[in-house]
């Protein structure tokens, strides 16, 4: 998924991610809990700013649950059809990508006036905070992903995707690891330009933090949170279609080399995945 700044939108960020959690109920009732954590990581949220954030994300974690969740299992109702017909196709995947797509920006429209009230409250020391954040960030990426030779870039590229794949197919046979091998191989240095541009977004939004008392302030948040693309690097912008589809492509691929256990495993994980989220109360309370 691309990167989304934690500053504010860790919800949007969390909630998003929970279609991969293997413990969906258990993560989403305790959000409200995780996402401060989190924050602490490029802000340190304090006093009545605290209070203030938590009641937020309460009212925002309750329109959540009551209007988007509903969506999540329309979503994850076709997404297991498509394996129960055998028909896991590039434009198959290419449309549930984009109906995950809507979905994010759906949540990023409904918390950027939140985070847009935070971010104006923040004082300079918490802006200065945030500034060393996010330059330990960008040195740990640089450190874990760039300052090694590119044969080590794929290898560990081609590990950390055999590790978001297994827990649906379970281990992969040796065809599946060699044509993930073969896509971590074909990104080359990718990793340039996905840094590269997430240190670019950083950057623009720290300024715009920064600036916080101009008039513009609420417009330039928004647009960062909501427009993403419109900030993209030309290098990142040229390499996200080829990588995106890349990625498809492979998981078209793995789904073909996959075993009848594999898939029945497939099909369990959504099953599982689609009764964490019937169980969640606000979902119970919203259908009543």
């Amino acid at each position: 998924m691309q990167y989304l700044s934690k500053v504010v939108v860790t919800l949007l960020l969390a909630v998003s991610l929970l279609t991969g959690c293997s413990q969906v109920g258990l993560a989403y009732r305790n959000l409200d809990m995780i996402i401060p954590w989190s924050l602490n990581d490029y802000l340190k949220v304090k006093g009545e700013q605290k209070d203030w954030l938590d009641e937020r994300l309460k009212q925002h974690l309750q329109w959540h649950c009551s209007t988007q969740l509903p969506g999540y299992l329309s979503w994850l109702d076709g997404l297991e059809q498509m394996v129960r017909d055998d028909k896991v196709t590039a434009a198959g995947l290419t449309a549930r990508t984009r109906e995950a797509e809507q979905a994010i920006a759906r949540i990023a429209q409904q918390v950027t006036p939140s985070a847009v009230e935070l971010l104006g409250r923040l004082d300079d020391r918490q802006v200065q905070d945030m500034q060393a954040a996010f330059e330990r960030d960008q040195a740990k990426r640089q450190k874990q992903y760039l300052n090694q030779s590119l044969d080590k870039q794929i290898a560990e590229r081609a590990e950390r995707m055999e590790k978001r794949l297994s827990p649906w197919l379970g281990s992969l046979n040796p065809a599946q690891k060699a044509r993930v091998q073969q896509w971590s191989a074909s990104l080359g240095e990718q990793n340039q330009a996905w840094l590269a541009n997430r240190a670019s977004w950083q950057n623009r939004f720290l300024t715009a933090v920064q600036q916080r008392q101009q008039s513009d302030f609420a417009t330039r948040i928004t647009a960062l949170l909501q427009d993403r693309q419109t900030f993209w690097t030309q290098d990142y912008r040229e390499a996200y279609e080829r990588t995106e589809q890349a990625a498809i492509n492979l998981v078209v691929d793995v789904y073909a080399q996959s075993s009848p256990d594999q898939r029945q495993r497939l099909l369990r994980r959504i099953d599982d995945m689609r009764n964490d989220f019937n169980d969640l109360d606000c979902l119970k309370a919203a259908r009543s």
